[in-house]
């Protein structure tokens, strides 16, 4: 497996400047990682750089909390896919959720889902540290039955980032029909090995030249 070619390099702390993410899709370019993964703003940009690049673009959409309505979600996601994304990581309404509204909680997913299918990827995010069992299963399968190309740990923004378990448990219920990406808590080369020989199809982290070079101490 080339590690690089399932890393999505990241940069979306509020604070991002321009020069940073030029530096980061240099970067991306240099290693050919799989994506690179900018806040909404960044994506025309991001798009024009990569242009003729193996790297795709990846955005988020209602970030990072979820708690937008799914009208605004899907203005966001169609506005990023005419700048250029290829990819749409959309943060589930987790407080629907987790109150037991799966039909609000599905219908968010699957109205992105149905404006952006056939034109990019869709990830979405279930912030596993905020579920338990019984709701991680829940929410992967109202992620299936969207018809989601991709099941996301975490926003790197909540209480944890992923952990082995999380993601064998999320492995067993949706592989293969759908992907399984790690995000938050992705710092070294062993942290990367550990949650792809898990299950995990996509790493998502802002640690990923250190991985790749196998310094072990990015700091966050």
């Amino acid at each position: 497996m080339e590690l690089n070619r399932v890393i999505d390099h990241t940069l979306l702390k509020t604070d991002a400047t321009k020069e940073e993410v030029l530096c980061l899709i240099e970067e991306a370019k240099r290693y050919r990682f799989y994506a690179v993964c900018v806040n909404p703003i960044w994506v025309f940009l991001a798009a024009q750089k990569l242009k003729r690049e193996p790297t795709v673009v990846c955005t988020v959409i209602g970030f990072p909390l979820g708690a937008n309505t799914s009208a605004t979600k899907v203005f966001e996601a169609k506005n990023a896919i005419e700048n250029g994304a290829d990819e749409i990581d959309m943060v589930a309404n987790i407080g629907a959720l987790k109150s037991g509204m799966l039909e609000k909680a599905q219908a968010d997913i699957q109205a992105v889902v149905d404006v952006v299918k056939h034109q990019a990827i869709v990830k979405v995010i279930i912030e596993t540290s905020l579920l338990t069992r019984e709701e991680l299963i829940k929410a992967c399968e109202l992620v299936q039955t969207a018809g989601a190309d991709f099941v996301k740990t975490s926003t790197g923004f909540s209480a944890e980032g992923a952990k082995i378990e999380d993601i064998q448990v999320l492995q067993e219920i949706v592989a293969p029909e759908i992907g399984v990406e790690a995000a938050g808590g992705v710092y070294t080369e062993d942290d990367a090995l550990a949650l792809t020989e898990a299950g995990a199809t996509r790493l998502a982290t802002n640690a990923s030249v250190a991985i790749i070079n196998g310094d072990s101490n990015f700091k966050i």
